[in-house]
């Protein structure tokens, strides 16, 4: 049940990082880059700054926010 959990907050995450960062990229990517996103979060600022769902869907779209800047960098 985690995983399924898991998986669907990362698409989310996603999800709104794409709507902020203005890509178009397909439902499977957005899951790919929401679990990249939590990562990079969780790695650069540690667990300790936000908990909770809301906590780890703002931390996962901030962390996504930050792959789909590198991702946008490295295609130019």
């Amino acid at each position: 049940m985690g995983l399924i959990v898991s998986l669907i907050i990362a698409g989310v995450c996603g999800w709104l990082a794409g709507m902020i960062m203005k890509t178009s990229f397909p439902w499977y990517i957005n899951v790919v880059i929401g679990l990249v996103g939590g990562a990079v979060f969780s790695f650069v600022f540690g667990s300790w700054l936000i908990s909770g769902i809301i906590g780890n869907i703002i931390g996962g779209v901030i962390g996504s926010c930050l792959v789909i800047f590198v991702i946008k960098l490295i295609k130019k």
